[in-house]
């Protein structure tokens, strides 16, 4: 076994799990953290993850990245950097293997509209229903609800973006029943998944883009971070198709940005004198992050991507669809809780504002597809463009 820095997780020091559970050989040789990621793996709101939205909505091509694809490209990263640290690989993979079941089909767009749907009972927040899904709403257990995940790995995905000041209605529910500390900063392996998504989706985002046809290479290469790479792969590789020189832009892309994350994390411990989980946790201040220079440089390259890619007129087209689905799947189950399932309809809860969280259970839980094809059958006709 890899020996883990003093200030990593340890499986061996876990706060535990909310339910005691009666540890058996059946289960095989396996420590907290990685129970915690099989049983991510093995949960059916990560398998729905093949069919919801990364950037493109119900994507026709078999190339195009989707929730899972991109969660596991968020977990290799992390792995990557974890290992480098001395911090726990497998908490660090469950955290990125997990962070993103809280999404609704359709992406932020799904989410904007499931929100505007439920403000009369608090509103909706993707970060804050992973918590509620892994806690409650997925009951593959005889004798409890949820994932029954340690505190860890529930903290971690709370918490990954830093310390939680105003908690959501969902995000405090679950606080309520196991606390976790929401004030304080996360471990180290948290703030690793946290940034690991953030070179995931920074670098795998351009290649999308291009393969949709929605970004060019004029464009890409205005970034100074992208030129500056696109230069020195086209000087190590002088004679390669473009297509091939931008998947080695990519990957060179992906380790600069890790290995600029490894030494200036590196750094930061060393000059902040932490010791332990405990000094990381009140240390006041994220520890894992970029240099000052890659850090100015990664947020010009999602000012780019936000304005050429997430905004552009196509995505903002898919986005009013999806609100279009999503609002009129709620106002739908909402006027007549009769057309939920059968499982859904039976647990339906009397009254308000658990009623229309119930119902909003129901519809984050759908893959783009499903959704479609309910609105479709629940409330109507539904023209959707050439690609959607």
């Amino acid at each position: 076994m890899r020996a883990l820095s003093p200030w990593a997780c340890d499986p061996a020091r876990s706060r535990g799990r909310l339910h005691s559970e009666e540890r058996t050989a059946l289960r095989g040789p396996r420590d907290e953290y990685q129970r915690d990621r099989d049983r991510v793996i093995h949960s059916i709101p990560f398998r729905r993850l093949r069919h919801k939205t990364q950037v493109f909505i119900a994507p026709d091509g078999d190339h195009f990245r989707v929730r899972l694809t991109h969660s596991l490209e968020v977990a290799q990263i992390g792995r990557t950097i974890a290992r480098a640290l001395g911090l726990n690989e497998d908490l660090t993979e469950a955290l990125c293997l997990a962070h993103d079941i809280g999404h609704p089909p359709f992406g932020h767009a799904g989410e904007d509209a499931l929100k505007a749907a439920t403000a009369h009972v608090g509103g909706f927040d993707h970060n804050a229903h992973t918590l509620r899904v892994l806690m409650r709403v997925e009951k593959p257990y005889p004798r409890f609800d949820g994932l029954n995940l340690t505190w860890e790995t529930l903290e971690g995905l709370a918490k990954h973006n830093g310390p939680v000041e105003q908690p959501s209605w969902a995000m405090a529910e679950a606080n309520a029943a196991f606390p976790l500390e929401l004030g304080s900063w996360p471990s180290l392996e948290a703030q690793v998944a946290s940034v690991a998504d953030d070179i995931a989706y920074d670098n795998h985002d351009i290649d999308d883009g291009l393969r949709a046809g929605l970004l060019s290479r004029e464009q890409i290469l205005a970034v100074p971070l992208v030129a500056r790479g696109w230069r020195a792969a086209q000087e190590r590789y002088p004679d390669i198709s473009e297509r091939r020189l931008l998947s080695e832009l990519v990957r060179s892309q992906i380790g600069l940005m890790v290995n600029d994350l490894i030494a200036e994390t590196r750094r930061r411990i060393r000059d902040t004198g932490v010791q332990t989980v405990e000094d990381v946790r009140a240390a006041g201040q994220a520890l894992v992050g970029f240099s000052h220079a890659m850090r100015a440089e990664e947020r010009e390259l999602k000012r780019f991507m936000y304005r050429e890619l997430y905004h552009h007129g196509r995505q903002l087209e898919a986005a009013r669809i999806a609100a279009t689905i999503v609002g009129g799947l709620f106002a739908a189950y909402a006027d007549d809780p009769a057309r939920l399932p059968e499982g859904w309809r039976e647990t339906l809860p009397p009254d308000q504002p658990d009623r229309s969280r119930h119902i909003a259970d129901f519809i984050a839980g759908m893959t783009d597809r499903y959704a479609i094809a309910s609105y479709r059958e629940i409330v109507g006709a539904l023209e959707l463009p050439e690609g959607f």
